[in-house]
């Protein structure tokens, strides 16, 4: 019971002080942490409860500095586009992306706010120069940090000269009609995604029903 009473204590302090072991600011961070900051009542604590125990690792001996924020404007968006099997860019340096967020096509320049968005089935495209490379992306997330720097994780992504105009119409009329012969929930549910998909890569190409 004592030992309980101290290792809550012990959790207390730390608790308390974990304020004070948050990574700092872009701007701040120089170097990577050497070693966790660990207030010495914790310590004590740490010693009173588990006297035979070496103190616990923290996440903060493991991280990195930051990026530092540029002071001007760059004049490139360097992006990382990561599938599930692939890296299709690496640390890639564009003039422009746009992407399919869920609240609307998200343009991204250099210089652009912090951002997290998150993807629907749509056309991201990269701009590099008069070159524009389309690709169609099933869902994901668009993360934008302020060093200019972008990295967008898709479940699936095809580019759009890939596709056959003809094949994403039977589609589109293949998942109509199974949603509206669609019995249950879950079934008409899938069939509902499949029909989203479909109709929004049709969109895409320009294709009509």
């Amino acid at each position: 019971m004592l030992a309980r009473q101290w290792l809550r204590s012990g959790l207390r302090t730390w608790s308390a002080a974990r304020p004070m072991l948050a990574r700092g600011f872009a701007a701040e961070a120089e170097a990577p942490a050497a070693e966790a900051i660990v207030p010495e009542t914790f310590k004590q604590d740490w010693k009173k409860v588990a006297p035979n125990y070496d103190l616990p690792h923290f996440p903060s001996e493991y991280m990195a500095a930051r990026p530092s924020v540029p002071t001007t404007l760059p004049t490139k968006l360097t992006v990382n586009f990561v599938l599930p099997h692939e890296f299709e860019m690496q640390a890639k340096e564009v003039d422009m992306v746009i992407v399919p967020a869920t609240s609307g096509q998200m343009g991204v320049l250099p210089g652009h706010v912090p951002t997290i968005a998150e993807m629907k089935p749509g056309i991201m495209s990269v701009h590099e120069g008069t070159d524009v490379k389309n690709y169609f992306v099933s869902s994901g997330f668009a993360f934008v940090h302020a060093n200019s720097v972008a990295d967008i994780v898709a479940i699936e992504a095809v580019p759009l000269d890939r596709f056959d105009p003809e094949e994403v119409r039977k589609g589109v009329q293949e998942y109509t009609q199974k949603v509206s012969n669609a019995k249950e929930d879950l079934e008409r549910a899938e069939a509902q995604i499949g029909l989203e998909v479909h109709s929004a890569l049709q969109a895409a190409l320009g294709a009509t029903a």
